[in-house]
């Protein structure tokens, strides 16, 4: 709260998404009606992240932080307000926009994000963590709120070009898995479920998900909780092409329509095999170790190769205004 005693917020934007010039009349008009202070700026650039910006704004006591930008920006301003006690606020912008669209916000409408904002209700969900151990021994901790991962899904994005995706959107993902999937090769991997025994597994592809659905409505997750406290975790292991088509068939149609009727359930019992391509797991945490080091993705974007990682969720860490 400012020294005028009412409530302000900030925006951090990514100038490459949004331009302020067509959001500032919108914001400051939503923020004088709800009887709030005058909004504070923060401009995003290559050596300034979101985070940091992030950051400063909460240390000058505001109550709300706008994330205006793609799902990177989102992820970074996530990070920044971290048990902060402001309150984030989504004004999505790009090829995903996966938070908006689990927590059922709107992805299109800028005005009624804005409002969302102001005269909505604050819903703490999970924040999850991932602890990565770099090949030099190093350690990093970054934030994630939708999903991350190992495998071909992370090797696509490690091969996706920026400059396509700004183009052509999601069809650049497509480019960049007609050149990894010719090459995909199973994976070794150790994981340990926090409080059991270490297991083993080849994979094409791991999920670690804090949020379930995906771009085009994809159930990937189909029974994660934003707020639960707990990882949701898809193991792939698609067997040729028939494998990545039953993927497919269950993501598209078991997941989601099916699933939502008894008489579509009992079609998913009467039909599956006894032998599954995807398998699903839970728990607060996971620590994952690689005969090889893989690139890791986080929200959709590239975070380098990584020796070994270790996934949490922070329970209730991110106060979110939704409807």
């Amino acid at each position: 709260m400012g020294e005028s005693g009412l409530k302000r917020a900030a925006v951090v934007y990514n100038p490459t998404r949004v331009t302020r010039s067509a959001l500032q009349p919108l914001i400051d008009r939503a923020a004088a009606d709800a009887g709030w202070g005058e909004t504070i700026w923060f401009e995003t650039t290559l050596t300034v992240p979101a985070k940091v910006l992030t950051r400063e704004a909460v240390r000058s006591g505001v109550d709300l932080v706008f994330a205006a930008g793609g799902d990177g920006t989102v992820r970074s301003v996530a990070e920044g307000i971290r048990d902060s006690g402001a309150a984030l606020a989504l004004l999505p912008s790009g090829t995903g926009n996966l938070l908006a669209r689990n927590l059922k916000l709107p992805i299109n409408n800028v005005t009624d994000a804005i409002a969302i904002a102001f005269t909505g209700r604050t819903r703490n969900i999970d924040l999850g963590i991932a602890t990565l151990s770099r090949t030099d021994g190093s350690i990093e901790e970054h934030g994630f709120l939708v999903m991350a991962g190992m495998g071909i899904d992370a090797d696509i994005m490690a091969n996706t070009s920026e400059a396509l995706k700004k183009t052509v959107g999601w069809l650049a993902y497509v480019d960049a898995g007609i050149r990894v999937l010719p090459d995909a090769r199973p994976f070794r991997i150790r994981y340990q479920l926090d409080g059991k025994p270490v297991h083993s597994a080849h994979v094409s592809t791991i999920l670690f998900g804090n949020c379930g659905t995906l771009t085009g409505g994809l159930e990937m997750m189909p029974d994660a909780i934003v707020d639960d406290g707990l990882l949701d975790i898809a193991v792939l292991q698609p067997t040729g092409t028939l494998g990545w088509i039953d993927i497919w068939r269950k993501l598209r149609f078991e997941n989601g329509f099916l699933r939502r009727s008894s008489i579509g359930r009992k079609l998913i019992s009467a039909t599956s095999g006894s032998a599954s391509t995807i398998s699903y797991l839970r728990s607060a945490g996971v620590t994952v170790s690689l005969d090889k080091p893989r690139h890791v993705e986080l929200d959709g974007d590239e975070f380098g190769v990584v020796a070994g990682v270790r996934f949490a969720a922070d329970a209730g860490a991110l106060a979110v205004r939704v409807r």
